[in-house]
Parts: C-alpha cells; structure tokens; sequence
C-alpha cells in the first residue's frame, strides 16, 4: 500500500444475515483527494462508512486504513479520523465552545491544545461571536458547522461527511462548501457520502456510484459525465390529451438524438447538440409546449445508472 494511499479495500463486504450491504467493493483514497459516494437509499453507502469509519467489522475483503486494520487497530484509526455524522448529535445544553472541549477531551487532548484548537475552529467555522452561546436556538446552518469543527478538534487526516447539507438552505450550503474547500486546500482528505449530485460536482475530485452494494461507475464527476451521458440535454413537453403522459407520445421523437427517455411531464433527449436536436424535433411537425437545452449533469449519470424508481 502506497504511504499516499490513506483507503483501500478489496473485495470489501458487509452482510446482515443473509442480506448483503456491500457486496465486494474496491475503493482506493489518496492523501488530499475529496471523494464521494453516490447511491440511492439502501445502495451500500451507509454501510461502507461505518466500516470505513471502524465503528462497523467488515465481513468479508480487506480494508486498510492507513495501512492499518481497522478491526485490530480500530482504536489507532479513529484517533486520525474526523466522523461528521448525518444527523448533528451536539449537546444543546451547554455552550458552542463546550462543545468543542468535551469531544476534545474524549481524544485525550491536553486542555491547553483543546484551547488552541477551538479558537482556530470556531474562527473556521464562522463562529467565534457564538462561542458563549447555548446550542440549541442556533440555526441550522450553524449547527451544521458545529459538527464539522468538532469533528476536526483531532486534527484528523481523513474527514468522514455522511450527507453534510442535508436539509440546510442554499445560502447555509455554500458557506459550507466554502469551508470544505479550505479543508481540502489544507491537506485534509475528504470522504463524502451525499443524494446532491451538484454537491458531488462541487466537492468531489472522483466519486463511485453504488446501486445494491456494489459499485456501478467510478470516476471524475466529468469523466462519468462523458462516459454515461451526452454533452447536452434536450428537455421536452409536448401538447398531450388529459389521459395521456409523455410516454404515450416519445415515438414521435424516436432516431432523434442518442437516448430518449420518457418522464410523465416531458421527454429527455439526449444529444451532443441540443440546439439542433430542436430543429429535428421542429422538421418533424412538432410544436412543443416548452423546450429547454441544458448540459448534462451528474444526476442525469446517477438516474440512468440507478434508476428512477424509488428505493425505501
């Protein structure tokens, strides 16, 4: 294992009885990379961050972390892990700052390191005139950033996020993709668990998509673009009859562009030159209600490998 190589796993399985989580994966996490997992809801990813995060055995493969294992060395991983939960697990009755001693002190920190650091995270965090308040009637944009400091009082070499912006608007998600960026720019390896594919785009040098415990696409939010999908998105709504949904009426664009896919309120069309799909659409006697080209995203690549059926 490479001394830049922080994650590797082979073959790496989870399994509850005779249901398997994670079904053989291979990851491999480099020192200062920002990686994401991407799957929809029972796809494996919860499950390969508790094993990542040695809270969880493996069942099955080999996981390194640090060139440790995490079952006979669990207590040596986490100590150089910082674990940023989905749900903020603060403590709400005491203050900000607090905060951060407790967690400090549970990694054995001496006091006057613990005093350092929370001066330095507070001011990461954007929340220095806060220190003295109680936690609860904060917001929860600063809640969020909270957790992420306390997460980083071990000053950790990897950082386990499980789906940071769940749930905060879109002002409180940029600041904290801001603060994320920095991390990276520090050195910090990032680990990301999230459902918002512009998220991944953002923060996310590589990522693998995880449908049913195994891996289905690995590679840049790019490379997975191009590889998956077409450069551009012709986005459709047609005139219909009351009973009628877009897929009753998508032969009419059939040959049309690379793939069309049938949604209940318009047609995709995917093609590497949306304008000129239009025409075609156009030459053909259509008169859409509406048309929209786009560039294909990640989530188009998510969709189409996944599925759009939801997964409870």
């Amino acid at each position: 294992m490479s001394e830049h190589v922080l994650l590797q796993a082979r073959g790496l399985t989870k399994t509850f009885g005779d249901f398997t989580a994670v079904d053989g994966i291979d990851v491999e996490v480099t020192q200062g990379e920002s990686f994401g997992f991407l799957g929809p809801n029972g796809a494996g990813k919860s499950s390969t961050m508790k094993m990542v995060a040695a809270t969880s055995p493996p069942s099955g493969g080999d996981l390194r972390i640090f060139g440790l294992d995490p079952v006979t060395d669990g207590a040596a991983v986490r100590a150089r892990l910082g674990n940023c939960p989905q749900q903020d697990n603060l403590d709400e009755e005491i203050t900000v700052e607090e905060n951060l001693h407790v967690y400090g002190r549970y990694f054995g920190l001496p006091r006057k390191v613990i005093r350092e650091r929370t001066d330095e995270l507070l001011d990461f965090a954007q929340l220095t005139e806060r220190r003295k308040d109680k936690v609860e009637p904060l917001s929860g944009g600063m809640k969020r950033r909270l957790t992420i400091a306390r997460s980083l009082i071990n000053n950790p070499e990897i950082l386990l996020l499980d789906e940071p912006t769940t749930g905060l608007d879109p002002q409180a998600r940029h600041v904290l993709w801001d603060r994320l960026f920095r991390l990276k720019r520090q050195g910090v390896t990032l680990i990301i668990t999230t459902h918002y594919m512009d998220e991944a785009e953002q923060l996310c040098d590589r990522l693998v998509v995880m449908d049913h415990g195994r891996i289905v696409a690995e590679g840049s939010p790019r490379s997975l673009i191009e590889a998956h999908s077409s450069r551009e998105v012709l986005e459709l709504r047609l005139p219909l009859d009351e009973r009628a949904d877009h897929s009753d009426v998508s032969h009419l664009v059939d040959g049309i562009g690379q793939r069309v896919e049938a949604l209940p309120d318009r047609l995709l069309v995917y093609t590497d030159h949306g304008d000129s799909t239009l025409e075609a659409v156009h030459a053909r006697g259509l008169e859409p209600i509406s048309s929209i080209v786009r560039r294909s995203t990640l989530e188009d690549v998510f969709l189409h490998l996944t599925g759009r059926t939801l997964v409870d």
